[in-house]
Parts: structure tokens; C-alpha cells; sequence
């Protein structure tokens, strides 16, 4: 059987306070902020990717597949990183921090579960900490589904990124998890492992 063709787009994101995001749902619960690897940290349905700009807008291209890319193109991008991601609804998309959410599809079209995301990131260094009115940062998306691991780090080169990894990460406050939620979570990873066995 052949692998389907990737679900690509691209859109203008709007920026806030340094971020766009990746939300499964309106709900976005405080999580901290842990700049370890510099470009995308998260909690479950909820990714935040961080920007050079601290306003305005950057150029976003996602892809979404089935299976991981056989390669890493990282010639052209300052920031390579492969992060996880939880959806609890499947409906994880592109959103903004303060603005409606660009017309971009959702990236986990296999539905609920755990995902690989790797976010490719150039252009963070021309204006950081600026606000901009043509966009000067491109960031492109490929995520596709997959099993909880570390993140791996295939590129780190902007000045940025190097000094969100030096600063200081804001540990998420603790947030009450009743049995119900647990239960939820797991029967959830379960149908998703199901749907991937042959």
C-alpha cells in the first residue's frame, strides 16, 4: 500500500508575546514556560512555539502525514527540533495567543493521541524582540503520529534560540488530575494504538 500524499498548507500567522500556537480546543490551562530546547514546548493539547519577533506576523507552512519523512531537511533553517504533542480531541491546529486562528488544517487528522512534530524555524534572528509588518520568519510544520520520546534537536544556530535555552524556565503550576481525566487519557492512547496496529 502507498503512503497517502501529506495534507500541506501555508498561511501568514499572527504573533503575540513572542509565540503562535498549536491548540486542540479553546481550553488553554497556565503551563509555564520551559525554553530547554529554544523553539516549541507543550502540555497536552496545547504547543507553544516561540518566536524572534515579540509581534506582527510570520510565514507558517504545515504538512501533516501518516509516517515520519525518511529525512531531515535542515539546510535552509537555523532551528531543527522534533517535539511531542498530545491532542485529546484530534483537532490540533495553527491558533493565535490574541488573534482568530489562521485558515490552516488541522495537523492530526488521525484523531486523539500523541504526535510528532518537527518545527523548522529561520529568521528569528532579523528583528528579535521587534514588531514587524511584513513578515521576517518562516517556520514549517510536519507532524505526523507517533509514540512519546524526547525531543530531538537536529539544528540549533540562531542567536535567539541560544539565549531562550541559557534563560531561566517557569515550571507549570500543578494542576489537580482527578481519576476520571486519567482514565480518559488512556482509553484514548489505547483506540489510537489499535488504529495503528495492522
Amino acid at each position: 500500500m502507498t503512503e497517502p500524499d501529506p495534507i500541506r498548507a501555508s498561511s501568514k500567522v499572527q504573533v503575540d508575546y513572542h509565540a503562535f500556537e498549536l491548540t486542540d480546543s479553546d481550553n488553554r490551562d497556565p503551563m509555564g514556560f520551559d525554553a530547554s530546547n529554544g523553539l516549541i514546548f507543550s502540555r497536552p493539547g496545547h504547543s507553544v512555539i516561540c518566536t524572534g519577533i515579540s509581534g506582527g506576523q510570520v510565514n507558517v507552512d504545515v504538512e501533516s502525514r501518516t509516517s515520519p519523512p525518511t529525512h531531515v531537511d535542515s539546510g535552509l533553517w537555523d532551528e531543527v527540533v522534533d517535539h511531542c504533542v498530545e491532542t485529546l480531541t484530534g483537532a490540533l491546529r495553527v491558533t493565535c495567543v490574541m488573534n482568530d486562528p489562521p485558515d490552516l488544517p488541522h495537523l492530526t487528522p488521525q484523531g486523539p493521541g500523541t504526535y510528532r512534530i518537527r518545527v523548522h524555524a529561520r529568521g528569528r534572528d532579523t528583528a528579535p524582540d521587534g514588531v514587524t509588518f511584513e513578515p521576517v520568519e518562516d517556520y514549517l510544520l510536519i507532524v505526523w503520529p507517533a509514540e512519546p520520546r524526547p525531543d530531538t534537536v537536529h539544528k540549533q544556530t540562531d542567536v535567539y534560540g541560544a539565549e531562550l535555552r541559557a534563560g531561566p524556565s517557569v515550571p507549570a503550576p500543578v494542576m489537580p488530575v482527578d481519576d476520571a481525566d486519567d482514565d480518559h487519557r488512556r482509553r484514548i492512547r489505547e483506540r489510537l494504538q489499535r488504529r495503528r496496529t495492522p
